[in-house]
């Protein structure tokens, strides 16, 4: 059900902050297991979240059983929910975080407050537009994120440029690809300032297959062009510039979490992920409220998300049945590597008496660097309590095992993980 702000209520026992494959997930699994009173704040004038824009496969297989284009899963996860009885409010802003679940929201029709018993964070990511890559140079038409495009081509059937070029090689500056075919628009190169492609490797066919130049070492110093992109300066690993004819620039990944609410909230912020601290069962610092998908940390796919979603409202359901440790005795999971980016959850909470079995069962880490011929430790009161010899690249998903606290005689000490 489709609401209007005319018919929110004061009060709910589960808000949800976001229409994407997390929130929606959290919404349809909380109805599933009896919680009712729930409502989804939208701030678009349409749920599903940025699958709505992503105009190709594979979505949904994990989820339900079938390989969707993004438009339609997010259509599939939009209707499920309504089929629930799952109600979500549309243009509607959540403007702040307060204390134990007070939320100041904008509408249409004004601004007003709800209280919520519990609030889920599924708020998303952004992508780094240009401004803070400190890419100099004018400021004609046509810079945009690969976010902006789709949503241009998608949704609205524009076509910004004939022949832009695409900054980075994540997973997302080959689907800024596929939505340049779409719409009939053909790059001319495509640049990743680091000496491999971020993305899996054979990505990197992709494009030169498509007569895309494809050039790595490779990063964009400066745009040219009055009132329309003109071309672009580069440099290569030799110190080498060159200069690309070009009528637009498409600045792609970088991700980081949709994490301004939480800048002017008592909820406390991890500075390697841009997101909200967690312990297992992803409470924030403030206990009332969770989080769930790529608020956590950039980036993850939507069927990722979508599990995510599910695991949360199990343990919103528990919370709301006073099931979960306390918050008042936590673990903190110190990062004393510099080869690893970051870690979630942040903390663990250990309560006696109390079952840690429904909680995440892994950490989730990346690290900065490729690294190999190491191993990921962690270290508790100086004892070595796992140990795993590994190789990674950067900007994968890494997981590891939380270990079993109740089996550990435990104090207030700092978790340590480190990879040497």
């Amino acid at each position: 059900m489709i609401t209007t702000e005319d018919t929110l209520r004061k009060s709910y026992e589960v808000v949800i902050i976001g229409s994407g494959p997390a929130g929606l997930a959290t919404a349809i699994e909380l109805k599933k297991l009896g919680v009712n009173d729930i409502i989804v704040l939208e701030r678009a004038d349409e749920a599903g979240g940025n699958p709505r824009h992503c105009g190709h496969s594979p979505f949904g297989f994990r989820e339900f059983k079938r390989v969707y284009f993004g438009p339609a899963y997010a259509k599939k996860m939009v209707k499920t929910a309504k089929q629930l009885g799952v109600k979500i409010t549309l243009n509607t802003s959540v403007i702040s975080l307060g204390k134990g679940g007070l939320l100041t929201l904008s509408t249409p029709h004004g601004v007003n407050q709800l209280q919520a018993k519990r609030v889920v964070l599924s708020t998303g990511i952004r992508e780094m537009p240009r401004a803070p890559r400190f890419v100099s140079g004018q400021r004609p038409a046509g810079i945009m994120t690969a976010g902006a495009l789709q949503s241009m081509v998608y949704l609205s059937g524009k076509k910004p440029f004939k022949k832009p070029i695409i900054v980075g090689s994540e997973l997302v500056s080959f689907s800024a690809i596929a939505s340049c075919r779409h719409a009939g628009i053909k790059p001319v190169a495509m640049l990743e300032k680091n000496q491999r492609t971020t993305a899996y490797r054979p990505l990197g066919l992709f494009p030169r297959v498509l007569g895309i130049k494809y050039l790595l070492n490779t990063q964009i110093i400066d745009i040219e062009g009055k009132e329309q992109v003109s071309g672009v300066n580069v440099l290569n690993q030799s110190g080498e510039k060159t200069h690309i004819v070009c009528d637009g620039v498409i600045f792609t990944g970088k991700f980081t979490p949709e994490a301004s609410l939480l800048r002017s909230a008592n909820i406390e912020i991890d500075p390697n992920t841009q997101g909200p601290i967690i312990d297992q069962f992803g409470r924030c610092s403030d206990p009332v409220y969770f989080a769930s998908g790529n608020v956590l940390r950039p980036v993850e796919t939507g069927g990722w998300c979508w599990n995510e979603g599910v695991k949360t409202a199990h343990f919103v359901n528990a919370s709301l049945a006073e099931k979960l440790p306390s918050t008042d005795t936590q673990l903190t999971v110190n990062n004393v590597s510099n080869k690893i980016k970051y870690i979630v959850p942040q903390r663990i909470s250990i309560e006696a008496g109390k079952t840690l079995t429904i909680g995440m069962c892994q950490f989730q880490l990346r690290f900065k660097t490729a690294v190999k011929g190491g191993g990921i430790k962690l270290l508790y009161n100086n004892a070595e309590i796992y140990d795993k010899k590994l190789q990674a690249l950067p900007e994968r998903r890494v997981l590891i095992a939380i270990p079993e606290f109740s089996r550990i005689e435990f104090d207030t000490n700092d978790l340590v993980i480190d990879y040497s």
